[in-house]
């Protein structure tokens, strides 16, 4: 059924307001895909906090514009769903690289960052990216390193002073 202007308006603008605050977009051709199987990548999208629609490349390219995905509008072209991270840039890429290991019907044709078009091979990049908990986790330990090697070197002094006290000892009673 097709949509009328307002409801046209509508989808755009709900999906600019999803394009402005996202961190990445994927695009995927679902030629081929069952209506089971597209059920099932919403579900794992919305499980995973991706926003995923299929949507009018028309209306994609004026829901873009002014964003920094608007490097897609060349490339919109085909029956494509599109995914959007909102919670970490390699959100969306997970979602879809781990769904067309399963469906070899889903193709991913445009890979958006930053700004930035980038190959659809790149989407394995993208989706290896650490989630911001990782990330966190990962300056913390590297900034605690040093504090932690400190009081190790700090803690062997009076340990080594220990043990040669004790070897002297030894060393006396022995004798």
């Amino acid at each position: 059924m097709p949509l009328n202007l307002e409801q046209k308006k509508a989808v755009v603008a709900e999906v600019a307001e999803v394009a402005g605050s996202a961190l990445s977009a994927i695009a995927a051709e679902y030629r081929g895909l069952t209506v089971e199987e597209m059920t099932e990548l919403r579900v794992k999208a919305r499980e995973s906090g991706v926003y995923l629609r299929v949507i009018k490349n028309t209306l994609v390219r004026r829901a873009v514009e002014g964003t920094e995905f608007a490097c897609m509008q060349d490339e919109l072209t085909g029956p494509l769903v599109f995914a959007f991270s909102q919670e970490d840039p390699g959100s969306a890429a997970r979602v879809i690289k781990d769904f067309a290991k399963e469906h070899k019907k889903l193709e991913v044709r445009i890979v958006a960052l930053g700004g930035k078009l980038l190959q659809p091979s790149d989407i394995e990049a993208l989706a290896k990216m650490p989630t911001y908990d990782q990330a966190i986790s990962m300056l913390m330990a590297v900034m605690k390193a040093p504090v932690e090697k400190l009081a190790r070197t700090l803690n062997e002094v009076p340990g080594k002073l220990v043990r040669t006290v004790a070897a002297i000892r030894d060393a006396k009673e022995a004798a």
